[in-house]
């Protein structure tokens, strides 16, 4: 299977394509490192004296919205419940909003980018199978005393091998970039999270690393499934398409539904930002970390049942 995967590795990188991905992603990041540090300059950020009586005033305002919402809307409820915790504790422990940028910041925004790596992801997924028919090639592939199966998963693990390795192309490149354009913060800064009914302060580091590996559930659930899909119809376009449409308008689309029917929870897309159980709320009140875990499980299931048993007995004679 090593062997399969360094093949499947190698054969990737030759590709001219996927260097130029890979140059992408960090000239993205020194790009938007660049505007950002530019935006700065022409409107030095300003630090707020009165910063404890501006969060009290807004703690006031979210605890009179909280008594409207009531029971009538849950999300709602759990949203300002958490923005009150968050803003007391800021203000009993002397925490100050942040009012310069540093590196830790920067690396939180590239965090958006992610979208762009995604669809770079989505593009090799969608390549990796269909190519071999359009090419041709997957004869040579498939007389080899090498199971069918296994040809499939070491393509599979080299488009994850792939993601991971742009993601990790990120978070450096955008920690280097930061650095350089923002510097590094005074002291030790924490991450304030709301978590089972109280506040907590986490490493920003750890939760940054946290968030860039839960940000790409997304990415992965789509890239397997445009994998599935290439595997399935034998069509790069097909697989690119569908999966591009449901990157941008999936989660739109379903955040739409959630808000008249309950049964949208069930949605692929309701599920894939698991982010909103420590730092959110659930689109829907009776959605949990569990059941979210249990639908994302299902799904890539479903998508790797489909690709591996159609792969193995597709007849390729034609």
């Amino acid at each position: 299977m090593g062997k399969l995967i360094v093949n499947e590795w190698a054969k990737l990188f030759r590709r001219t394509g996927t260097l130029v991905m890979v140059g992408l992603v960090i000239l993205l990041v020194m790009g938007v490192a660049g505007v950002y540090k530019y935006d700065e300059i022409k409107n030095p950020p300003q630090e707020n004296p009165k910063w404890k009586e501006a969060l009290q005033q807004q703690i006031k305002d979210d605890t009179i919205a909280l008594k409207g919402v009531g029971k009538a809307n849950a999300n709602m409820k759990m949203y300002y419940e958490r923005a009150i915790a968050v803003n007391k504790y800021k203000v009993e422990h002397n925490i100050a909003p942040e009012s310069e940028k540093h590196v830790w910041v920067f690396v939180r925004d590239a965090e958006q980018i992610i979208s762009f790596v995604g669809i770079f992801v989505i593009v090799v997924a969608a390549g990796m199978v269909s190519s071999e028919f359009s090419w041709g090639t997957v004869k040579l592939l498939l007389i080899r005393p090498i199971s069918r199966t296994k040809i499939l998963l070491s393509k599979y693990l080299t488009v994850l091998l792939f993601g991971l390795t742009l993601l990790a192309t990120l978070f450096v490149f955008s920690w280097i970039a930061g650095a350089i354009f923002f510097g590094f913060p005074e002291g030790n800064i924490s991450h304030l999270a709301y978590f089972d009914g109280e506040v907590v302060e986490r490493s920003l580091v750890v939760q940054l690393i946290v968030e860039y590996l839960l940000s790409s559930i997304d990415l992965l659930m789509l890239a397997t499934m445009a994998f599935m899909i290439s595997a399935v119809f034998r069509n790069s376009n097909l697989a690119i398409g569908i999966a591009l449409f449901l990157m941008f308008m999936g989660q739109t689309a379903t955040m739409l539904l959630a808000t008249k029917f309950e049964w949208a929870k069930y949605i692929l897309f309701a599920n894939t930002n698991l982010t909103m159980y420590f730092d959110g709320v659930p689109p829907i009140e009776s959605m949990t970390l569990t059941f979210s875990i249990v639908m994302l499980i299902v799904y890539y299931l479903v998508f790797q049942v489909l690709a591996f048993t159609v792969f193995a007995k597709r007849d390729v004679a034609s």
